[in-house]
């Protein structure tokens, strides 16, 4: 028997055996939410769905915080790269006029967003590139991407654009991370409309601390508009665990956020400059680097 989690969409196969009496409560495997499946006898706890069938959407991940400086571009190039090295069909998506992800996987002049919309497509499938790492794809970004503001931000429900444009392609991939600059306006605002998941970069700093407090209450107010769950997770990047100072604010983050801060914790690693100035993520300039496992570790926190 075939069914579907009420929340998320995400479809299961479970034994006809199981239903042997009118009702059963299960619990999604995705989402964790709880429903009933023709079952009235009452259990202890859920019945577990794990035998998933093929998920409706994939999970789309913004990576953002308004500080800049605080390992955005890294992350999503990095935890994407890992992603695809456990074989998770992936997308990145270059939401930032720096185009900072596109130049580091070697694209400059590749058609952007912008570039799609203004020829008139909805089908945003025609700018996406295959980098050379097995299961990895960019959405490229670029310089017209200014103009992309300055043509939608005035028109009704501006942020939407980026999430109604991805739903075109995106059951393509498994995972889709959205990299934002370093500013709450209108592109991490679609990065944050188009998102599930969002990833919160943070090094141990008072002001990157303060950001991830902003990111927060900008997400609040958008589940109320967008009347859907958006789970937000803080990760501390380019940390010094030895640092005085770092160890006071990593714990106040701790206390702060709690079951929203992510167990893994990206140190400061030398290998990680030298794959910018090579264009290669860390995972296939430096597989057996800290960050390379730390970043790998991620992924599987991530993907649970």
């Amino acid at each position: 028997m075939i069914i579907t989690c009420e929340k998320c969409r995400t479809r299961y196969r479970i034994a006809d055996s199981v239903l042997d009496k009118p009702e059963l409560k299960v619990r999604c495997h995705k989402c964790g939410h709880r429903f009933i499946v023709q079952r009235a006898a009452p259990i202890d706890d859920a019945f577990l769905l794990q035998e998933e069938l093929h998920p409706d959407y994939s999970r789309v991940i913004a990576v953002s915080n308004q500080k800049g400086g605080v390992a955005k571009t890294t992350t999503t190039l990095n935890l994407g790269a890992a992603f695809a090295r456990m074989g998770k069909r992936v997308l990145l998506v270059d939401f930032d006029v720096q185009a900072n992800l596109t130049i580091l996987l070697g694209f400059r002049k590749a058609k952007s967003f912008y570039d799609v919309l203004a020829g008139g497509v909805k089908d945003i499938g025609g700018a996406v590139v295959k980098t050379k790492y097995a299961n990895l794809s960019l959405l490229p970004s670029s310089s017209k991407m200014a103009l992309l503001k300055k043509k939608y931000l005035s028109q009704h429900n501006f942020e939407y654009l980026l999430r109604d444009r991805l739903r075109t392609i995106q059951d393509k991939y498994d995972h889709v991370l959205i990299d934002t600059p370093p500013s709450i306006e209108f592109f991490t605002l679609n990065a944050l409309v188009a998102a599930n998941l969002v990833v919160v970069p943070s090094t141990c700093e008072y002001l990157s601390m303060h950001g991830v407090s902003q990111i927060h209450d900008v997400i609040d107010v958008l589940k109320k508009g967008i009347n859907r769950e958006v789970e937000c997770k803080v990760l501390i990047t380019m940390h010094h665990p030895q640092n005085t100072s770092e160890k006071v604010i990593f714990d106040k983050l701790r206390q702060t956020y709690r079951d929203n801060l992510f167990k893994t914790v990206i140190e400061a690693d030398d290998r990680m400059q030298e794959s910018h100035i090579v264009n290669e993520p860390i995972s296939y300039y430096a597989e057996t680097s800290r960050a390379a496992k730390q970043y790998m570790q991620l992924a599987e926190e991530i993907a649970g």
